[in-house]
């Protein structure tokens, strides 16, 4: 998916994967439950590095705060440690405790360790506001719908307002989910880098479509006015990386940001996590040593501009698949695809 390759926009220039989506990284997949009804516009979007037990199979991971008006769950173990143990769990702001809970249970249903013969389990929600379209007072989004959205999660999934994405704003056009993949060619192997965002921050004037000042032709800024939004990007990969250069290429996921005309302003949670399934550690592990993977940093420039390329497209790849949308109190998103 991502953008067309038929489409008159070209983004980047590093060959794309089959799929064109996160889930070109052998073994990841993404699930969605999806919530709209009239002034409902919200859901569950699950992202899981690997299909076999995230606890008891970690994947090295490293996480970057771009700018912190958010309210994320499980970063600070995600650095602290440099390991992610369960789905990545994505919802709107307000239902950040319930989607924790549910994905609590959800990993105790599957490992009866957890809390008895080991320790807890760092659970990681991510969030944006989508109260905009939402009745996000409501509290509509359920555990239930965390077990739903890991269940249905599969290698081909859909972008837009889904999951979720369904009652996100980007730009002030309709955002959502979107996502894009890239390939990386080391010492002759092909590997994998794809990312994921939940798009829901900017203001129209800045939009800028592969260089085209698209928003100031949309609408034209005669004031300032403050930025209220949030993105929340995954970068996942099946290259050798150690968390220390993971944490570098989620820095930067804000240059992809910035293409599309982001200032990462002051209102606005922009939050990226990146993981590599090349590196996994066991929670039960024998060995007091490791063997860990990692890319020579002289070649690690082709990384960068694969996140770069990869994050700006899947953002741009949330807005073309999002139709125009009326939720609580007839608020509108309109698509972007109103003004191609």
């Amino acid at each position: 998916m991502g953008v067309n390759i038929s489409s008159d926009i070209k983004l980047g220039k590093i060959k794309k994967g089959s799929k064109n989506l996160i889930t070109d990284v052998p073994g990841v997949k993404v699930g969605h439950v999806t919530l709209n009804d009239g002034k409902i516009k919200t859901g569950v979007t699950a992202i899981l590095p690997h299909s076999g037990n995230m606890f008891k199979e970690k994947v090295l991971a490293s996480s970057s705060v771009i700018n912190g008006f958010g309210k994320s769950l499980g970063l600070v173990q995600i650095d602290e440690l440099g390991t992610i143990e369960t789905p990545i769990i994505m919802t709107n702001t307000l239902s950040v405790g319930t989607a924790a809970t549910g994905l609590v249970k959800y990993m105790l249903e599957h490992n009866d360790d957890i809390g008895t013969t080991t320790g807890t389990v760092n659970s990681v929600v991510v969030e944006c506001n989508d109260g905009f379209l939402n009745d996000i007072r409501g509290f509509h989004v359920k555990e239930e719908h965390v077990f739903e959205a890991i269940e249905n999660a599969k290698d081909d999934f859909e972008e837009g307002a889904v999951g979720a994405g369904t009652g996100m704003s980007c730009f002030q056009l309709k955002g959502g989910i979107g996502s894009s993949s890239r390939i990386v060619e080391l010492d002759g192997e092909e590997y994998v880098l794809g990312s994921l965002v939940l798009s829901n921050f900017g203001l129209k004037p800045d939009f800028i479509l592969n260089g085209r000042k698209l928003g100031e032709e949309i609408d034209k800024l005669d004031k300032f006015e403050l930025e209220k939004g949030s993105i929340i990007i995954i970068i996942g990969t099946n290259i050798p990386l150690s968390e220390r250069q993971l944490k570098r290429i989620s820095r930067r996921a804000a240059i992809g940001l910035g293409r599309t005309g982001s200032y990462l302003g002051n209102g606005s949670g922009d939050i990226a996590i990146s993981f590599t399934t090349a590196n996994n550690v066991k929670h039960y592990e024998e060995s007091d040593v490791m063997d860990v993977k990692m890319i020579h940093e002289n070649k690690i420039d082709l990384v960068f501009r694969a996140v770069v390329e990869s994050v700006e497209e899947s953002v741009v790849s949330s807005m073309l698949h999002a139709k125009t949308t009326v939720g609580r109190d007839d608020n509108e998103r309109k698509s972007l695809n109103n003004y191609l």
